[in-house]
């Protein structure tokens, strides 16, 4: 397997003449670098105008392999041949070294140059890259390519340290300037020829052959203070892998590549795999280019019902410089905002919000002092409901949060979720699978109500800038959000495709119900914490709402864990199975859920923890006795326990401090009424 290593551009702040004399120095052995045994010269020669060099040296190095790998290929040592090409007139050197031993099962090609930087003559730069090809080696391939890559890593960090020691070493000796090569002047050129190679003569002399073509800085390399200033701290590896994707995307883009923020983000994405950071990343350029999202800033004009009634925003930055934004999920009115400005209307707002996010990083980063690559999110979920999770609305934001995962990876550094009621773990559930597991981890939840106390949010934003509606003193110029005036709804907006409650194949099912009728469903309960949904929307007149639990058998045995029955028909059409059974209250069933007046147009959504095994009862009831049938549309479901526990968290109680959920669910025992 071939492996591809590059390292991006050192910069040395010394001319190239002093750093060639510092450099001669770690010949034939230094102990900065104690793999490296002896380096013999076998070859040496320069041309007769003093200008350029050429050596070729036999290099031993100690097998950094355990004691067992070394006994069992048979070696202590192995050797390298290096070939320097030294270039005084056109100021750069060009070093090769190629592995000896064991050459034909491994090939290791590394490739070196210093030359003057092109904007500073005064400075050099070093750049490294390496080519390993372990073709078979006693089927220790994947051993031998963790040990070459780590004495890769050990090179490139110790490359600058040793210019900078040997540099004193030079300094202490009074070689305080060289004067670079000169014709027409031979007594410097033949001291700097002196001092750069520590007087050493060659073994052959050679006369003055052409000189050769001064290797151009690759476009493609990058300055290793540029990515520490502007990319953050990136191991020798990923900035291997940054340049190579870099060059990858170049290619295919003939010539236009992304920034190097957003190549990092997409190769952070792909856990720095080159190849699959390069398939992402082209097929967001060809999504991008296809929806215009390069033109989203300049041309997105903000709908009037998002100005009134979107409650999200921007609000200055966290304690580490991200910049922040604010939603008040819990005053969002997602059916109203998708029946006015539809599931396309919804996700241009997302982009035009994430395009903003991605332009405050860059200028986050240059008005601070170190690379700002994520911005922070702060969620309030107060007045968060079961109505948040209509259905076809949800399906809407998932597809939303799939985009945006898929175009914007590795821009949210975190997210605190505030205010959270005991309904959103129910949301969570849905919403979660669709985020990746690298995101999801970010995201810190607090369902209590002292988050300004420590531990909450004052350890991630500045006691100054919290919103004021969180009891902080900032002003908040986030919407406060409410429900959407349906005067405002869009024919044809949004189609609630999958979901349409009044199609013939849909999972709702549509209800009449005249004046004083029932209409339940009865669900058997064996699976304890399992959670019970509901769904409905009320399409005519007023219908009252509640779920009851019994312990008795309501209808003929089932042997199914979850079944519903739903009455009606017959002689007891219309009634209660419970009042058919002549049961009362609180002896032989209860009431788990209070019972909830429902007008003409709302929509209901909401959820009860089966704590206990046993039936429980959804029930409607039409209350108007003088009036047309009402009618409604409904779904159920149960979230099975295994896929619910521990799902809950510190949310279920009302003061607890940030933490992930994963923690294990509350407890609670059956009513023993």
């Amino acid at each position: 397997m071939v492996q591809e290593y590059v390292s991006p551009v050192r910069v040395h702040k010394y001319p190239f003449e002093m750093v060639m004399a510092a450099y001669e120095r770690r010949f034939p052995n230094c102990p900065q670098i104690p793999v490296v045994l002896d380096c013999s010269i076998t070859e040496d020669s320069w041309s007769s105008d003093d200008s350029q060099r050429d050596t070729t040296r036999r290099c031993q190095l100690n097998v950094e392999a355990p004691y067992l790998l070394k006994k069992m290929i048979g070696v202590d040592y192995v050797y390298f041949i290096q070939k320097n090409h030294l270039d005084l007139k056109s100021r750069f050197l060009e070093i090769e070294a190629t592995n000896e031993t064991f050459a034909t099962r491994v090939g290791v090609v590394e490739k070196c140059k210093y030359y003057v930087h092109p904007e500073n003559s005064d400075w050099t730069c070093f750049e490294l890259s390496a080519l390993l090809d372990v073709k078979n080696f006693f089927g220790l391939e994947s051993t031998v390519e963790k040990i070459a890559m780590k004495q890769y890593a050990a090179n490139i960090a110790k490359g600058k340290e040793l210019i900078e020691s040997f540099m004193m070493e030079v300094h202490a000796d009074g070689i305080k300037e060289l004067t670079p090569w000169t014709a027409g002047d031979p007594h410097n050129n033949r001291e700097l020829r002196r001092i750069v190679s520590r007087g050493t003569e060659p073994l052959s002399p050679r006369p003055l052959a052409e000189t050769r073509q001064q290797s151009i800085p690759d476009q493609f390399t990058l300055d290793s203070e540029y990515i520490k200033r502007y990319l953050g701290e990136l191991t020798t590896m990923q900035e291997s892998r940054l340049l190579q994707l870099r060059k990858w995307i170049a290619e295919l883009q003939k010539g236009k590549v992304p920034s190097d923020t957003t190549l990092l983000r997409f190769l952070r994405a792909r856990d720095f795999n080159v190849e699959k950071a390069r398939e992402m990343l082209s097929q967001s350029l060809l999504w991008r280019k296809k929806h215009q999202v390069d033109r989203i800033l300049s041309e997105y004009e903000t709908p009037d019902v998002v100005k009134q009634y979107f409650p999200g925003g921007w609000h200055h930055h966290d304690k580490d410089g991200r910049p922040l934004y604010i939603l008040r999920l819990g005053q969002m009115d997602v059916k109203g905002l998708l029946k006015s400005i539809g599931e396309d209307g919804l996700l241009k707002l997302t982009l035009h919000v994430c395009e903003e996010g991605l332009k405050l990083l860059e200028e986050a980063t240059r008005s601070s002092e170190h690379a700002v690559q994520s911005w922070c999110m702060l969620v309030d979920l107060d007045g968060l409901n079961m109505r948040h999770l209509w259905r076809p609305g949800v399906r809407a934001l998932l597809r939303i949060i799939q985009i945006v995962e898929a175009n914007y990876p590795e821009t949210m550094g975190r997210v605190l979720i505030v205010r959270a009621p005991r309904v959103f773990p129910i949301l969570w559930t849905i919403v979660s699978t669709f985020i990746d597991e690298n995101t999801r981890s970010k995201f810190l939840f607090y369902g209590g109500k002292d988050y300004l106390q420590p531990g909450g949010l004052l350890d991630y934003i500045p006691k100054d800038l919290i919103p004021d509606f969180l009891g902080g003193p900032c002003k908040s110029f986030v919407h406060e959000g409410g429900l959407v005036l349906k005067s405002l709804y869009v024919s044809g907006a949004f189609t609630e495709r999958e979901g349409d409650p009044l199609r013939e194949d849909s999972i709702y099912r549509s209800v009449s119900l005249g004046k004083g009728q029932v209409h339940e469903v009865v669900v058997l309960n064996k699976d304890p914490q399992s959670v019970l949904t509901w769904d409905f929307d009320v399409l005519r007149h007023d219908i009252a709402f509640t779920v009851f639990r019994s312990e008795h058998e309501l209808h003929n045995p089932v042997d199914e864990v979850n079944s519903a029955l739903c009455v009606g028909g017959g002689a007891d059409e219309g009634r209660s199975v419970l009042e058919q059974k002549g049961w009362r209250e609180g002896e032989h069933y209860h009431r788990v859920e209070p019972t909830l007046l429902c007008h003409d147009g709302e929509s209901i959504q909401g959820s009860h923890v089966m704590r206990c095994s046993g039936a429980y009862v959804l029930q409607w009831r039409c209350e108007l006795l003088d009036a047309p049938p009402a009618q409604l549309v409904y779904f159920h479901e149960t979230l099975a326990s295994h896929h619910y526990r521990g799902s809950m968290s510190s949310l279920q109680s009302g003061a607890s401090g940030f933490s992930c959920l994963s923690g294990k669910s509350t407890g609670s025992s059956c009513p023993s009424r």
